[in-house]
């Protein structure tokens, strides 16, 4: 299971990857079209150096740096999140433990 999952995975992030560059191809075919630089026209997936040499990414005309993952990061870690599936699943199991117990229990009594 852990194994189709991971090739899924590999196939999802390969094929994601197929599409950024593809879409960057499509730019260059843009830009050769028509002759001239245009700066309206930008590019998938740029990189470069912002303020404080530091490296700035733009992925599909947003810009991406380290400091607002940064700030991404220390919001979630702020935010406690709650996941439905993890409470039940807990839930079903604490379930499923204290049921089997109890049978359990119950056959040990019956055999004295």
């Amino acid at each position: 299971m852990i194994g189709y999952a991971g090739k899924c995975l590999l196939i999802v992030i390969v094929m994601f990857l197929g599409v950024l560059f593809g879409m960057q191809q499509a730019n260059n075919g843009m830009l050769d079209m028509k002759g001239y630089h245009d700066p309206s026209l930008k590019g998938a997936f740029t990189l470069t150096d912002g303020e404080n040499n530091e490296k700035e990414a733009s992925i599909l005309g947003q810009t991406v740096t380290t400091k607002d993952l940064e700030e991404k990061q220390k919001e979630l870690e702020q935010v406690e999140s709650f996941n439905v599936f993890s409470k039940t699943g807990k839930a079903l199991s604490d379930t499923v433990t204290n049921t089997a117990q109890a049978v359990y229990n119950w056959m040990l009594e019956l055999r004295e």
